[in-house]
């Protein structure tokens, strides 16, 4: 009935005593900061970069680390100087200060020194980083044309080669090979050679020609009657003479 009522005449619902409850909350219009007063007060992000390479990393170290090189060498000439002022310096209060400047610089070079080993150390670093990423592409690749090669092998030794033909070709190779050798050894026989000999035959043969050897001996020897014991004695050069005197030339002296 109150529902009727209400659909009749809705200023009823107004004097319901549940009104203020019942009625629907209104959702508040909450004002937000749109995107381009975000962008003016706090700044648009910036589109990230692409990463600096191995190469570039390394290259920038080695430009630091020459830097660094060329600050320390400077420093070292300053401090040479202060050196030799230092020695030269008499009064004590001028050689405090020069000792003073002098460790300033020694600071100084010492903190160059300690970036210096650290880009060094950096440096090194990243050398080996792309040392590694080198080996690792070449593994890549020397594994890719690994796979390449057994897949072409495997096909090739399916598609074109066969165990039982490669066995049979091996078979009749070795047939041919002993076949061949045996050919060789009938052409090189030696027909004219008689095969009855024996150690008997051989033996005598050696006699025969062991009394040849004495036989020509003796016909190359000299004879007895040419020999030198069975000949005469024969002198050699003229017989000596009786020695006479000389005059003073040198020839014999005649007698008067």
């Amino acid at each position: 009935k109150i529902a009727k009522e209400l659909d009749r005449n809705p200023l009823l619902l107004s004097n319901h005593p549940h009104y203020n409850t019942c009625r629907p909350i209104q959702s508040k219009k909450i004002h937000t900061p749109n995107t381009i007063t975000m962008n003016r007060i706090f700044g648009k992000k910036k589109v990230a970069g692409p990463a600096p390479s191995l190469d570039d990393a390394a290259k920038g170290l080695g430009n630091r680390v020459d830097a660094m090189d060329d600050k320390i060498g400077k420093l070292e000439n300053e401090l040479k100087v202060y050196k030799d002022k230092i020695k030269k310096t008499k009064s004590p209060a001028a050689k405090k200060g020069l000792q003073k400047r002098a460790l300033e610089i020694l600071k100084r070079k010492r903190m160059y020194e300690q970036q210096r080993d650290q880009a060094m150390g950096q440096q090194f670093n990243v050398d080996q980083a792309a040392f590694s990423m080198e080996s690792a592409k070449a593994t890549v690749t020397t594994v890719a044309a690994l796979k390449q090669s057994n897949a072409e092998l495997k096909r090739t030794i399916r598609q074109d080669l066969d165990i039982d033909n490669v066995d049979e070709l091996a078979d009749d190779m070795a047939e041919l090979m002993d076949d061949f050798n045996e050919i060789n050894e009938a052409l090189g026989r030696n027909f004219a050679t008689p095969d009855d000999l024996d150690e008997a035959d051989l033996d005598a043969e050696l006699e025969m020609l062991e009394d040849e050897l004495e036989d020509v001996g003796e016909l190359d020897s000299e004879p007895s009657y040419l020999q030198a014991s069975s000949l005469p004695y024969t002198p050699q050069g003229l017989p000596a003479q009786p020695s006479a005197p000389l005059d003073e030339y040198g020839l014999p002296a005649m007698n008067a």
